[in-house]
């Protein structure tokens, strides 16, 4: 079946009060006592939601094959249990979960008896559950439906950034205080006041092992800024090996393909420059994901490699298609390929990559990016952050506008002047010479 936009949202809430029912009865049950397990305060636990539009979003086409759908689903949640409990642990320097004394565990984030579990629930969510409810909401009017999640969602971002302002102790400065109004800065010390002592006391009870720590955090003095730019695993780091990463990849594949079919043809994801975002996208997930593990055995790394590149892959065909219509790669025709999507031999080719690019390439990037002057580092990052954006806008515009051209009977006359403009700088012609391979599907 195919989900719409108002679909993926009722699955979200909907999925994230049963995950937050099933936390709080699994607590009370270890604890006996009720608690609130959720990170904000909502009886909503965001992540079972997330993984249900995943699910939703990425596996559709899949539930013709249970085991592909099994396995499907078991990776996508797995890999975000992963990142979601590395990102919070950044924030927190605490694990808001440990499965550090479950059998089978990674780095205690995820462990094979849960990442098991989330197969299973993506089965059952896909092939039965789903179906059921979008057929149960289809039935509530259109307007009633947009109010409600509308309401839901605003709800839900304002819960969101009150806790996380509590819990992170984000003050408001004196010198914006100072701007304001005697009457508004009382106001606001004492709602702030009573924001981090509730939500704080809430905290302790759902995961106790963070409170301790971000008090501690706010009363240890500061350390001075280290003055080496983008030094380990950092975001500078991650945005300077995602432009080399983009570059490298679109050289590379150019020069495969030249070698192999004779045709010198653009390899680029975006309009302007050699950049191949999938290839920027893969150094930098990798890294970000394998970086701790960079001095295990290479067969490790490989197989980790394998399942992260072939997950990768898939989610970038499948996103590409829904956003633009278009099918930038098709392995139909070779052997063990799921979708033509993936095959089990590019699976391959990214766990060689994730080897090479671990223990050979990685160290040796590394130390040039941090021999960077730290002020013009950090200016030159900006500056490509901001020229990327601005070129991923306008591939993507062009995109969708080649994308209708090519579709529309009489080739869809500009009606608008952003419509005009991209007809003019972006032609077909132009279009198939950047996106060689692209294919246009419904």
């Amino acid at each position: 079946m195919e989900y719409t936009h108002i679909n993926l949202v009722w699955l979200f809430f909907i999925y994230s009060f049963a995950g937050w029912c099933i936390e709080v009865c699994y607590s009370a049950v270890c604890r006996r006592k009720f608690v609130n397990r959720g990170f904000v305060n909502s009886p909503l636990c965001p992540i079972y939601g997330v993984a249900s539009t995943l699910f939703a979003i990425f596996l559709p086409e899949l539930t013709a094959n249970p085991f592909f759908l099994f396995l499907g689903g078991l990776l996508l949640a797995t890999i975000l249990e992963y990142t979601t409990g590395m990102i919070m642990e950044r924030i927190f320097k605490k694990k808001l979960w440990d499965y550090s004394q479950i059998k089978y565990n990674l780095n205690g984030y995820v462990c094979v008896r849960y990442a098991l579990l989330w197969g299973v629930l993506a089965l059952a969510t896909m092939l039965f559950v789903n179906p059921l409810l979008c057929d149960l909401l289809s039935m509530i009017p259109r307007p009633v439906t947009l109010i409600i999640q509308w309401a839901l969602s605003a709800l839900l971002l304002l819960d969101f950034i009150t806790t996380s302002m509590a819990i992170l102790g984000m003050k408001i400065t004196a010198r914006r205080l100072s701007q304001l109004s005697e009457g508004m800065q009382q106001t606001s010390k004492i709602l702030e006041n009573k924001l981090t002592i509730a939500i704080r006391k809430r905290m302790q009870k759902s995961f106790p092992s963070i409170a301790g720590d971000v008090i501690m955090a706010e009363a240890a003095p500061t350390k001075p800024e280290a003055k080496v730019f983008a030094q380990g695993c950092s975001f500078y780091k991650l945005v300077s090996l995602f432009f080399i990463g983009a570059f490298l990849g679109d050289i590379t594949e150019t020069i495969f393909c030249y070698a192999t079919t004779g045709i010198l043809m653009s390899r680029s994801s975006v309009v302007y420059g050699p950049f191949s975002i999938v290839w920027g996208l893969g150094c930098a997930l990798l890294t970000l994901f394998l970086y701790r593990y960079r001095h295990k055995s290479d067969r490790y790394i490989f197989a980790a490699g394998t399942l992260l590149g072939g997950v990768y892959e898939y989610v970038c065909s499948v996103f590409t298609e829904l956003v633009f219509g278009t099918v930038f790669w098709d392995y139909s025709g070779f052997a063990f390929n799921l979708g033509g999507r993936i095959n089990l031999l590019y699976c391959f080719f990214w766990g060689i990559a994730a080897v090479v690019w671990l223990k050979l390439i990685y160290p040796v990037l590394s130390r040039l990016v941090e021999k960077l002057p730290f002020r013009a580092g950090k200016i030159l990052c900006n500056c490509m952050i901001v020229f990327m954006i601005i070129n991923m806008i306008l591939s993507s515009l062009a995109l969708a506008r080649y994308t209708e051209r090519s579709t529309t009977p009489g080739g869809a006359p500009a009606e608008t002047a952003m419509e005009a403009f991209l007809d003019n700088r972006f032609p077909n012609e132009r279009m198939e010479r950047i996106y060689p391979n692209a294919v246009i599907v419904e």
